[in-house]
């Protein structure tokens, strides 16, 4: 489904078929090893998964694959998990395209496992009109100021629709403005969790307000990857 300008989206990810882009967010690898840690025991399929979907927007034989932050998820060390994952997914990108790696808050010792891939970490990539950054804090750059379109990670947004007495949670693509600018955030590429509800869970990067949140357009990522534009946030009940 297209949006905005020059943009589409493709499964979770955003897809610029004249550049030949491609974006994802927050995969936060090893989230399994992290939740055993603490004693919660879920079988670990997530790498699969996300591997199969990589493989498969790979077939939009993209040039550029930007990584918006988030790729591991431990803040203070690499558990094994991450590194073998981590290494694995990038191996998997870098024999298609070349891959950006946009630095996360999650991302604090991303360096090693960069280094060895010969990749950079960058806080912010630009192309065109657009700037590409994760969202967690606000960045003061020149290049992101005269920018005319935004894309932010970081919130994972979600959003709850109700039947009757059931209830189900989706991931969501937000579209809304921030000050002056296009304002796009993706929902999270990881399959455990869907996400944040971005009506009744605290709103968590500063590009989002919970006073303009209900301007914002919802296209919802539904079964079978189909995408269902949903209207302004306010109108859905």
């Amino acid at each position: 489904m297209k949006i905005l300008t020059r943009m589409e989206i493709k499964r979770k990810a955003l897809w610029f078929p004249k550049k030949k882009i491609l974006i994802i967010a927050d995969l936060h690898l090893g989230y399994e090893e992290a939740l055993n840690e603490q004693g919660i025991m879920i079988p670990r399929q997530m790498f699969k998964q996300i591997k199969k979907e990589l493989q498969d927007l790979l077939k939009l034989n993209p040039k550029i694959i930007i990584i918006n932050g988030d790729l591991k998820h431990e803040f203070g060390q690499i558990s094994r998990q991450e590194w073998s994952e981590a290494t694995g997914i990038l191996d998997l990108l870098l024999k298609k395209c070349k891959v950006i790696l946009i630095k996360g808050n999650h991302d604090t010792i991303l360096g090693q496992i960069a280094k060895k891939k010969n990749l950079d970490i960058v806080d912010f990539y630009c192309f065109d009109d657009i700037c590409v950054l994760h969202g967690h804090k606000v960045l003061l750059d020149k290049k992101i100021y005269d920018s005319k379109i935004l894309v932010i990670g970081h919130q994972h947004p979600a959003i709850s629709i109700r039947e009757g007495i059931k209830s189900e949670k989706y991931k969501c693509f937000l579209v809304g403005k921030w000050k002056r600018k296009n304002l796009v955030v993706m929902p999270s590429f990881f399959t455990i969790f869907e996400g944040s509800d971005i009506r009744n869970e605290k709103l968590m990067s500063p590009y989002l307000d919970e006073r303009k949140i209900g301007s914002f357009e919802i296209f919802i990522l539904g079964e079978n990857n189909k995408i269902y534009r949903f209207g302004k946030l306010k109108h859905i009940k």
